[in-house]
């Protein structure tokens, strides 16, 4: 089985769109979380994942905007949550309010998160990822931090495909992953491999501006953090 892996678009449709116009051919989709949040057209990116019935679960901005609950939100997040929820049609605030916190899909293999399996608001990077964080799954799918990265265990993998719409990695290009699953089990069953796409950063931050959003919001796209 090959599963694109999608996390973060946080209302970049440009970003989005490379994203899939870039991916190669695969078995189907799967998102870790924040649909929305940040950019200018989150009606448009919960439209395109709905559509695509794309198995995804609730960020921490997801949350914000379908239910009007707080996290640790600087000003860029909060005026992206409220141009969201404004933006929204009742229909598509439903479907956010009703993600779950996690989904385990591929018969078993494959566990999304946005955060951390203990804690969906937990930033796990990287460098933190440990076999611990797995429990019967071959690969654990993470969000949360916008950093693309992934580790190799005994038990399975864990990993984090970037960020599509707002990287902060330090490579301004939208992420993603593709992920085989072979047969077997743990972390040998699973070949990750990390892709980046160039998309226009330009048109995202003049959408920026004619939205009213904090000009921040499309200027960090050029540094990828």
């Amino acid at each position: 089985m090959r599963l694109g892996v999608v996390s973060d678009i946080h209302g970049n449709r440009i970003a989005l769109e490379a994203v899939l116009d870039d991916m190669p051919s695969v078995d189907g989709l799967v998102c870790a979380g924040d649909v929305v949040g940040y950019n200018p057209w989150p009606a448009d990116c919960v439209a395109t994942v709905r559509e695509r019935g794309v198995p995804t679960v609730m960020g921490n901005h997801d949350r914000a905007v379908a239910r009007d609950t707080a996290f640790r939100f600087n000003a860029m997040a909060k005026a992206g949550v409220d141009h969201a929820r404004a933006a929204l049609d009742d229909d598509a605030l439903s479907w956010l309010a009703d993600l779950p916190p996690e989904r385990v899909v591929a018969d078993g293999r494959v566990k999304l998160v946005h955060g951390h399996p203990e804690d969906p608001d937990r930033y796990t990077y990287p460098e933190e990822f440990s076999p611990r964080m797995l429990g019967d799954e071959d690969l654990l799918v993470t969000g949360h931090t916008h950093v693309q990265g992934h580790r190799v265990f005994a038990d399975g993998v864990v990993m984090n495909p970037g960020s599509v719409g707002q990287p902060r990695d330090g490579d301004r290009r939208a992420g993603y992953a593709v992920v085989e699953l072979t047969d077997g089990a743990g972390g040998g069953a699973v070949a990750v491999e990390e892709r980046r796409v160039e998309y226009d950063v330009d048109a995202v931050v003049d959408a920026v501006r004619e939205a009213g959003l904090p000009e921040r919001i499309g200027t960090r796209l050029y540094e990828g953090r």
